[in-house]
């Protein structure tokens, strides 16, 4: 780890490359303190001429030439074959290589995570990482995961999510024993999937030392019934995609509400600051860590524009100076000594026909 935060950057990443990520580096350069400073990697040839029309970036950002862009639509697989020497590639690669406190990209996900996986490795023999989000709620946010890193999940998995949540939310939010749920389609035990209700019963065994709460439900998401939240990557990523959808529908209900006429245009104007609060409020979060890596690394959203990646820039710095990748690591040992006191119930339960009856109503 670098003693002044370096933020390595894929400036190739995303739906929009350098045209995003260079005015979000130069809004990022205004706002962060000076001793942060940014590692871009890329086409030279087209980011040096863009970065020499700021004058704030000599001395804090540095241009890699890359070679290679990772697609959108490359397969992880593929990604890992043919990825070495891209963009994306070499600003996971400066982490490890201890030049950069944090890897920023707003490429294609399963690549990143992939590569990241192969390049930094997983803490305390973990499988696979888990991607994170913050969700605004009344009380302040909730930790979400996983948001699209692993589709499918067993029980031992979903455990995981909850450490490396809890731990993560610990150490990003200042919160010293969060509140923990399982997101599920009722409260109730008997309902949800095997995989659910297993995970569930070995956390309530109380091996972990975990403030769990049990099964919550969609709409305690965004009500902050706890402070996280664990579920499996698809169902997350379905559920984070529909709440940003509503947050542009109803941001874009309430902009066509306030410009209908003059008298609205007037009212808009005067309460101009409390609508600017609205809307960041409303905005969906520009940066979801990957939890579990011997690194950090953080997914932008890959439609991000400038002022969302500028964000993202603040949040990386921010985590890049905390503790919260150590305070997982020191959770996550703690796994097999847990897992193997909280063994299989042979034979608890209801019967699978009696449970499957239950699971429906």
């Amino acid at each position: 780890m670098t003693q002044s935060p370096v933020i390595s950057i894929d400036a190739m990443g995303g739906d929009h490359g350098p045209s995003v990520v260079v005015p979000a580096v130069a809004r990022a350069l205004a706002e962060l303190p000076d001793n942060v400073c940014f590692l871009l990697h890329g086409d030279e040839a087209v980011l040096a001429p863009e970065i020499a029309q700021h004058p704030a970036a000599a001395g804090r950002v540095t241009i890699r030439h890359a070679e290679r862009v990772i697609g959108m639509d490359e397969k992880p697989a593929q990604a890992l074959r043919r990825g070495k020497g891209s963009s994306m590639w070499n600003a996971v690669e400066a982490v490890r290589e201890g030049e950069a406190s944090c890897a920023v990209s707003a490429g294609n996900t399963g690549a990143l995570m992939a590569i990241s996986r192969l390049i930094l490795r997983m803490i305390a023999d973990l499988d696979r990482p888990a991607l994170v989000a913050p969700v605004p709620t009344p009380r302040g946010v909730t930790t979400f995961l996983d948001v699209g890193a692993n589709i499918d999940c067993d029980a031992e998995r979903l455990i995981e999510f909850a450490i490396m949540g809890e731990a993560y939310h610990r150490a990003a939010h200042g919160k010293a024993k969060p509140a923990i749920g399982l997101l599920n389609v009722g409260a109730e035990e008997m309902k949800g999937h095997d995989e659910v209700r297993e995970a569930d019963r070995i956390l309530r065994a109380g091996g972990f030392d975990l403030n769990y709460k049990g099964f919550v439900e969609g709409d305690d998401v965004t009500r902050g019934s706890v402070d996280v939240i664990v579920t499996d990557g698809f169902t997350g990523n379905v559920a984070l995609k529909a709440m940003e959808g509503v947050a542009r529908f109803i941001t874009g209900e309430l902009r066509s509400a306030l410009t209908s006429g003059g008298l609205a245009t007037a009212g808009a104007l005067l309460a101009r600051g409390a609508l600017t609060k609205f809307r960041d409020r409303m905005n969906p979060p520009p940066a979801a860590p990957f939890l579990g890596l011997n690194g950090l690394v953080l997914k932008v959203h890959g439609g991000a524009n400038a002022r969302d990646f500028a964000q993202a820039l603040k949040v990386a710095a921010d985590l890049a100076q905390s503790d919260f990748a150590a305070e997982i690591e020191r959770n996550m040992r703690k796994l097999p000594a847990a897992l193997a006191e909280a063994a299989p119930e042979a034979g608890a339960g209801m019967s699978g026909e009696a449970a499957d009856v239950e699971r429906t109503k």
